[in-house]
């Protein structure tokens, strides 16, 4: 989150091109990807807290990495990293939720550390802008510094407060953990939600990376709104995710997700395609978008994770986790190789780019039909 509205500022002073700065968003969630398929193998097989610290420290480390990196190869393999430490990070903190909470209180909790996304869109976003435009000494490094300087201090707290949880190392059986995680890949029901997921970040994240750059080169929106735009966008969703959840408990999961994602694709076709256009009209466009596109991921994840019984459901999370990061790692590097900079410094081609992300919405619309169990989600 706080890469995606400095991208403006990334390639101007790495001197890079849009390409480049696909390829530097994917670092973090094709790393993220890779490492969560490997965690599948050990994440059990260790104490969670201590696991949880030792990975955190990591995760800083890499962090403040990005921000001494001289130049763009350095950032890039710091990124990695830190998306490599950070996606474990993001399956284990679940993990423990649903190890420390007790059932019946278990959808609430993992419904709040859900909302983390929106609380970022909503926090982290406008810092980020905020941080980078008013240290102009530090420039795009001054988030991440603070982002590792505000990690020591939450890795203190949890040091101090999180217990120690190893009831799960009284279950460890020799079994190839290999030829399991194989087997819960490569089931039909399990490849139809795999693609599914990867579709959804595919739609979004094909388009989200490049609204900043293209609003401020094209649509003629100053630098200084970019992080309006996203706090109210972030504020949206944090409101309406709850609402969602509601409607979608109420009328059913896979008929909130099909109008969902085909009411989505309206603002996604106009912000790929919007002219110049005053601050308000993109507000209200840019709100919208990130209502719809987040909140499809609401009943989607409740349809995923009915695919799969209780026993498997954590491996198979983690693998719904990797395929997520790996799609939207590909989405932003294949949008940045369509989209270029022509010679009076607007983005060219964005529109193709929203053109494949409704295709990619309407393909979620038709394979949700079949990612039915024995006991169908409704």
């Amino acid at each position: 989150m706080i890469m995606m509205p400095l991208g403006p500022e990334f390639i101007r002073v790495l001197n890079i091109n849009t390409h480049q700065f696909g390829l530097l968003l994917s670092s973090y969630t094709f790393a993220a990807a890779i490492a969560g398929i490997f965690a599948t193998y050990y994440i059990d097989r260790f104490e969670r807290r201590q696991l949880l610290l030792s990975l955190y420290a990591f995760f800083i480390i890499a962090t403040l990495a990005c921000s001494f990196a001289p130049n763009y190869r350095t950032l890039f393999i710091a990124r990695a990293f830190a998306g490599a430490f950070g996606g474990i990070l993001g399956s284990l903190v679940q993990t423990i939720v649903a190890d420390s909470i007790p059932f019946e209180r278990r959808g609430k909790a993992l419904g709040t550390v859900m909302a983390a996304f929106s609380v970022s869109t909503v926090a982290g976003v406008p810092l980020s802008l905020l941080l980078a435009t008013n240290i102009p000494s530090l420039g795009w490094r001054a988030p991440f510094i603070f982002i590792g300087l505000i990690s020591t201090l939450i890795l203190y707290l949890g040091y101090r407060n999180i217990p120690k949880i190893a009831g799960h190392l009284e279950h460890i059986h020799e079994e190839s953990r290999f030829k399991q995680i194989w087997n819960i890949l490569f089931a039909h029901q399990h490849l139809r939600a795999f693609l599914f997921m990867a579709l959804i970040m595919i739609t979004g994240f094909s388009v989200i990376p490049y609204i900043a750059l293209y609003l401020t080169t094209n649509v003629g929106i100053d630098s200084s709104y970019i992080s309006l735009v996203y706090l109210c966008g972030g504020i949206a969703t944090l409101m309406s995710s709850r609402w969602i959840g509601h409607l979608s408990d109420q009328f059913g999961k896979v008929k909130v997700f099909k109008v969902l994602a085909v009411v989505s694709l309206v603002p996604l076709l106009i912000t790929t395609n919007l002219p110049h256009v005053p601050l308000w009209i993109v507000l209200i466009n840019s709100t919208t978008f990130f209502i719809l596109i987040s909140g499809r991921m609401i009943p989607a994840m409740a349809i995923v994770s009915q695919v799969v019984e209780a026993r498997m459901r954590g491996t198979f999370m983690s693998l719904v986790g990797s395929v997520q990061m790996l799609a939207s790692g590909i989405a932003s590097v294949v949008a940045g190789m369509v989209i270029t900079i022509g010679s009076d410094g607007k983005m060219q081609h964005y529109n193709l780019v929203g053109y494949g992300a409704v295709a990619c919405g309407l393909l979620t619309f038709w394979l949700v039909g079949y990612i039915y169990t024995d006991k169908q989600v409704k």
